[in-house]
């Protein structure tokens, strides 16, 4: 089986799991590598990690410019250790990044293209991605026919397994473009960090939508979401109406979520919400309107007033739990 890179997305030290995710999935279609890039001090757990979930080997590469600029030195480099390695195949996470970082590649490489797959195979002929198309309405398997596949893979498209592995280290020198510091960073902002898992990550999401009635209305979808471990999102109508941050938003012109749960209370189901959403493993809506369109995709929906439904299910989480 050919070599399989896998771009490892890490912050501060630890490794995102999505990127474990990645890993599980190129263990489909061929030997996992990972690819550790600005890491840092950092770079020997995150490359212990990689190997306990199937990495064979591990490309490390670190400079400054991995900090300084944007992209492109992360595409030098997983552009050249794919032509050096000879590569069956180069994954990504489908974050904004992720999705410019392997469209960037794939053009470097000459190779096709597959952006936001949910899941991913062997065939007869290379990697076959499944990919859910026009606004989530429905899923197509493709095949990258020409060069190196490169592939961006949403979160939450398997759950990762741990396989160990040697995870061997291969350090890598970075011959950087000059396009590379074409775009410095200037200044960082901290994020301020709720303590709930971040939106395109979670394996649970609880989202409010109108029905919510406003901002202060959001409290019973956070304390749900809070008992079940989840992330909080919202529809376009709850951000735009100022009830909860433009970040949380879930829909076409939002994030993209595939959660193994989602629960949308107070959400119609617009076409827009539901591009978003739908790929999500078990969905489930709650509802006073009977005729609400997101009752058509959920597999359990319950027809009431959100703000008497959700305080009695989180009670009854919380004292399953007690």
């Amino acid at each position: 089986m050919g070599e399989v890179l896998v771009l490892v997305d890490h912050a501060d030290g630890v490794v995102r799991k999505p990127a474990l995710e990645l890993l599980t999935l190129a263990r489909r279609i061929g030997e996992p590598s990972a690819v550790v890039l600005g890491a840092g001090a950092a770079a020997d757990g995150i490359r212990a990690k990689a190997a306990e979930y199937g990495a064979a080997k591990v490309y490390i590469a670190d400079a400054p410019e991995f900090a300084d600029q944007l992209v492109v030195p992360e595409v030098d480099a997983l552009t050249q250790i794919a032509r050096v390695a000879d590569a069956a195949a180069v994954l990504v996470t489908a974050t904004g990044e992720g999705k410019e970082i392997a469209a960037r590649v794939a053009l470097r490489l000459g190779s096709g293209l597959i952006t936001d797959a949910i899941d991913l195979y062997a065939g007869e002929r290379g990697p076959v991605a499944t990919q859910s198309v026009f606004a989530a309405s429905y899923q197509v398997t493709s095949r990258v026919t020409a060069g190196i596949p490169v592939i961006a893979v949403k979160p939450n498209a398997t759950g990762p397994e741990a396989a160990p592995a040697d995870g061997t280290v291969e350090n890598v020198v970075v011959a950087f473009s000059a396009a590379a510091t074409s775009t410095k960073v200037v200044s960082r902002v901290q994020r301020v960090s709720s303590g709930r898992p971040e939106l395109t990550e979670a394996a649970i999401v609880v989202s409010g939508g109108r029905g919510v009635g406003g901002a202060e209305g959001f409290s019973v979808v956070e304390q749900l979401a809070d008992v079940l471990g989840a992330a909080v999102g919202a529809s376009r109508a709850a951000v735009d109406a100022g009830w909860y941050p433009h970040g949380n938003q879930v829909g076409q012109t939002g994030k993209q979520v595939s959660p193994q749960l989602y629960v949308a209370n107070g959400i119609s189901g617009a076409i827009q919400h539901r591009a978003g959403m739908q790929t999500s493993k078990t969905i489930v809506a709650v509802n006073k309107d009977p005729e609400a369109p997101v009752f058509d995709l959920v597999d359990f929906g319950v027809v009431g007033d959100l703000f008497e439904v959700l305080p009695q299910l989180t009670a009854e989480v919380k004292a399953r739990r007690s």
